[in-house]
C-alpha cells in the first residue's frame, strides 16, 4: 500500500511546489503585466472572438471577476495550466513505462524551467503549452493502444487550444505530415475524419466571428510580423529554445536519441519528425522564441524514461545527478529570469541579463530591465493619479478616460477604486467598448512619453479647459513619462469625434 501511495505523495509535493514557487517569483514592487489587464477586461465583454486572442482567455477572466478578481486569483490559473501540464507529463511517463525515478526526473525537468516563468503571466501561452502537451499525449496513447477514443479527445483538446490561441496550428502543421510518414494507416482511419470535425465544430463560432469581422487575425499577424517578428533573428531563436530548457537539455537530448536507439520508441518516431516541422516553420517565419514551447513536455517524458533504462547498475548513481544537474543548472537562469529583484537592483546590475538577450525588447534594443518586468511597473501610480483626478470632476456620469495604449486603459479598469470608471482606447478591443451611451463631456487623457502634442494643441478648440495634472514617474516603467490631462466641458459633441476616430481606428 506504501508502495503504490508514494508516487501519489510524491507528484502531490511538486503540485504544490509549483504552486508556491508561481507566487513567490514576484517581487512586491512589481503589478500586474500589461496583458493581463486586457485580458482581464475581455472578461467582462464575452464574445466568440476578438481582435488579438480567441475567446477561451475571456472565459478564464469571467471566472475571476467572479471569484473577486483579486492577483491571487489572477495569478491561479496560469499556475493551475502549469500544474496540468507537469500532471500530463507525469501521466506520459507512466504510459510509457517508466518508473518512479523516471517520473520525478521527468517532473523536475518541467518544475524547473522556463515554464515557471511562462506560468507567471495571466496569457493564452500557459495554456497553450498546456494544450500542446495533451494533444501530444493523447496521440501517444493512440499510438500506443490503437483505440480510436484517443483521436476524439485530440480532437477536443485541439478545439479548445484553438480557441486559446491560434499557435496550436504548428503543432498540427507538423503532427499530420509526420503521423502520414511514419503511421500512413492512421488517414484510411474514418475516426480520425470524424474526430477531425469535432474539432470543427468546436472551432466554428470563432471561425465565424472571424468571417464577421474580416478576419482580423490575419491583419493582427500582419502587424505582428512587421512590428515585432521582423527584429527576431532565426539564430537567437535557436540559440532560446536551448536556454528556455538548458537545465534538461541532456534529458531532450535523450529523447531525440531514445526514437532511434530504444526499440520500444521506434513507433513513436513520429513526434521526432513532428518536432522538426514545427521548429522549422517557426524558424523559417522569424517566431518569438518561446511559441515552442509546448514542443518540449512531452519530449521529457520520453527524455526521462529512457534515462531510467540507461541509469541502471553501474550507472546507477547518475540517477541523483541527472537530478541535482538539472536543477544547479536552472539556477542560473532562475536569478535572471524571474523578477525576484527590485527594478533599481536589476538595472543596477545588468550584465547578465544583457548577455542573455533579456533585455532586448520588441524594437530589437537594449533597455534597462527586461520588457516583461518593465511592463509590470507603473500601472497603480497611473490608476491612483487618474482616480485623484477623476474625484475632483463632479460629472463622472460625463466623464471618460481616454488611453494611448490597452495597458493604461486596463489597468485603470483594474486599479480604480471607481467601479463605475470608464477607461478605454483607439487600441485592441477596447475600440469596440467605448460607453457613448451618454454625452462625453469630460476627458481624462493619458498620453504616452512620444506623444507629439504634449501641449493638447488638438483639443484646444474643443474644451474649456485643458491641464496636464500629472504623469508616470517610475523611471524603470514602459510607461516612464506618460502624461495624464484633464479635458473639461466640451464646447462640440465629442461622441461624433470618438465615432469617426473609432470607424477609421486600425487598432493597432
Amino acid at each position: 500500500m506504501k508502495n503504490k501511495s508514494l508516487p501519489t505523495l510524491i507528484l502531490c509535493l511538486f503540485i504544490v511546489t509549483k504552486f508556491v514557487l508561481q507566487y513567490v517569483i514576484i517581487a512586491p514592487e512589481y503589478d500586474l503585466q500589461r496583458d493581463e489587464y486586457l485580458h482581464l477586461d475581455q472578461g467582462k465583454h464575452l464574445a466568440w472572438g476578438y481582435l488579438s486572442v480567441p475567446p477561451f482567455t475571456s472565459w478564464t477572466s469571467f471566472l475571476i471577476l467572479l471569484l473577486g478578481g483579486s492577483t491571487f486569483w489572477v495569478k491561479f490559473f496560469p499556475a493551475l495550466a502549469g500544474v496540468l501540464t507537469l500532471v500530463i507529463v507525469w501521466k506520459a511517463i507512466g504510459a510509457l513505462g517508466g518508473e518512479i525515478y523516471a517520473k520525478i526526473l521527468g517532473a523536475t525537468a518541467v518544475t524547473f524551467s522556463v515554464l515557471l516563468r511562462i506560468n507567471m503571466l495571466f496569457q493564452p501561452n500557459s495554456v497553450d503549452i498546456l494544450a500542446w502537451t495533451a494533444l501530444y499525449y493523447a496521440m501517444l496513447q493512440f499510438i500506443k493502444t490503437e483505440k480510436n477514443r484517443w483521436l476524439y479527445i485530440a480532437a477536443i483538446v485541439f478545439g479548445f487550444g484553438f480557441l486559446n490561441k491560434y499557435n496550436v496550428v504548428f503543432l498540427m502543421a507538423g503532427l499530420a505530415p509526420a503521423l502520414l510518414f511514419t503511421h500512413p494507416r492512421t488517414f484510411t482511419n474514418k475516426h480520425l475524419y470524424l474526430a477531425a470535425l469535432v474539432a470543427l465544430v468546436i472551432v466554428s463560432p470563432n471561425l465565424v466571428w472571424q468571417y464577421q469581422h474580416d478576419f482580423p487575425v490575419v491583419h493582427h499577424m500582419k502587424l505582428l510580423a512587421k512590428s515585432q517578428l521582423v527584429n527576431v533573428n532565426r539564430l537567437d531563436f535557436l540559440k532560446e529554445q536551448v536556454i528556455f530548457f538548458l537545465g534538461s537539455v541532456f534529458v531532450l537530448l535523450a529523447a531525440f536519441v531514445s526514437f532511434f536507439r530504444y526499440p520500444a520508441f521506434k513507433k513513436y518516431q513520429s513526434f521526432f519528425w513532428a518536432f522538426l516541422i514545427s521548429l522549422s516553420l517557426f524558424t523559417y517565419m522569424r517566431a518569438k522564441g518561446y511559441y515552442a514551447l509546448g514542443l518540449y513536455p512531452i519530449f521529457l517524458a520520453f527524455g526521462a524514461v529512457y534515462l531510467e533504462m540507461l541509469f541502471t547498475r553501474r550507472l546507477i548513481w547518475l540517477r541523483p545527478v541527472a537530478i541535482l544537474l538539472n536543477i544547479a543548472l536552472f539556477i542560473p537562469i532562475f536569478r535572471v529570469a524571474f523578477p525576484t529583484k527590485s527594478p533599481a537592483e536589476i538595472a543596477q546590475n545588468s550584465q547578465a541579463y544583457k548577455d542573455l538577450g533579456l533585455l532586448r525588447w520588441e524594437d530589437g534594443k537594449d533597455h534597462e530591465l527586461p520588457q516583461d518586468f518593465a511592463d509590470m511597473l507603473g500601472w497603480k501610480e497611473l490608476a491612483q493619479k487618474v482616480d485623484a483626478d477623476y474625484a475632483k470632476i463632479t460629472d463622472k456620469k460625463h466623464t471618460l478616460v481616454l488611453c494611448d495604449n490597452y495597458g493604461q486603459a486596463g489597468a485603470i479598469n483594474y486599479y480604480s477604486k471607481y467601479e463605475n470608471i470608464r477607461a478605454v482606447t483607439l487600441n485592441a478591443d477596447y475600440i469596440n467598448w467605448f460607453p457613448l451611451d451618454e454625452e462625453v463631456k469630460h476627458i481624462i487623457l493619458i498620453q504616452s512619453a512620444d506623444d507629439d502634442d504634449p501641449e493638447r494643441k488638438k483639443e484646444q478648440s474643443l474644451f474649456t479647459k485643458i491641464t496636464r495634472t500629472g504623469k508616470i514617474e517610475n523611471r524603470y516603467a514602459r510607461e516612464f513619462g506618460t502624461s495624464i490631462y484633464t479635458l473639461i466641458d466640451a464646447k462640440v459633441s465629442i461622441n461624433n469625434i470618438l465615432k469617426e476616430d473609432i470607424k477609421n481606428s486600425t487598432w493597432d
